[in-house]
């Protein structure tokens, strides 16, 4: 009987240690969903001529598509004492770090963006002084072979997320864009300001627009002779076997980076 007796008060003990150690289901309350990653942090861009256009008051902060941090395979084993500290820097073998930014504008209801496709792009571009160096806004649209390194980084990966119809604002580091030489009216080491706006995707090259057919004069008039061309007539941008024709008219990229 006494055996009988310690058993069961062992058994007892052992059943309530348990029930205090062990961790109760919790159940979520009816209505709540799981928490959500934190979003993006806003990042800070420049202050911007008040010659760019304003954002629209719905837009959002302006937020990171990427950041890069390039560490130089290189290091100083001596510096002379006459040497000034700025050595590394003036030397350009200190790290860098930089970001692709952006503002979703317009959020567009189309086909998703997609790498190695063809888009056709309205586009201006600004430096942050406020002088719009090129816009398609004054020609035509151009047409671009997404994700084929034919236009400046910050072009070839900066539509990614966005949908056929959205606008969005880019804010491309010069590492990213014309380098630190600049190229024709871009200074050396520029920031580039982008409003883009994706007009269409398709999987094959667009063909080029056809020029209007002049009208036929009427039996017995006169013929009119033929408009002089202009002089200097703009870049059509979507003629491939052309290695120019993909980039943004008057402004090439340069020799030693990506190029758009």
């Amino acid at each position: 009987m006494k055996l009988t007796s310690t058993l069961l008060v062992l058994a007892a003990a052992t059943a309530s240690l348990a029930a205090q150690t062990t961790t109760p289901h919790t159940t979520r309350p009816a209505g709540t969903t799981a928490a959500r990653p934190a979003a993006a942090a806003c990042a800070k861009i420049p202050e911007l001529s008040p010659k760019i256009p304003a954002l629209p008051a719905s837009a959002s902060c302006v937020k990171h598509l990427y950041t890069i941090t390039t560490v130089p395979s290189v290091k100083v084993d001596y510096v002379s004492p006459v040497e000034g500290p700025t050595l590394k820097e003036a030397l350009g073998i200190e790290p860098t770090t930089f970001s692709l930014d952006y503002v979703d504008t317009k959020l567009g209801t189309g086909e998703l963006a997609g790498a190695h496709t063809w888009y056709t792009i309205n586009y201006t571009g600004y430096l942050p002084d406020g002088t719009k160096f090129d816009s398609s806004i004054d020609r035509e649209p151009i047409v671009i072979h997404y994700g084929e390194h034919n236009v400046i980084a910050g072009w070839d990966t900066g539509f990614n997320g966005m949908r056929v119809g959205g606008r969005r604002r880019l804010f491309i580091p010069y590492q990213l864009g014309y380098g630190a030489q600049g190229k024709g009216p871009i200074p050396a080491k520029s920031e580039l300001i982008f409003d883009v706006e994706l007009l269409s995707i398709s999987a094959t090259q667009p063909p080029p627009k056809t020029p209007p057919t002049p009208p036929v004069p009427p039996a017995g008039s006169a013929a009119k002779p033929a408009a002089t061309p202009p002089p200097n007539p703009p870049t059509v941008p979507n003629q491939p076997a052309t290695p120019p024709a993909a980039k943004p008219a008057a402004i090439p990229p340069p020799a030693t980076t990506s190029q758009r």
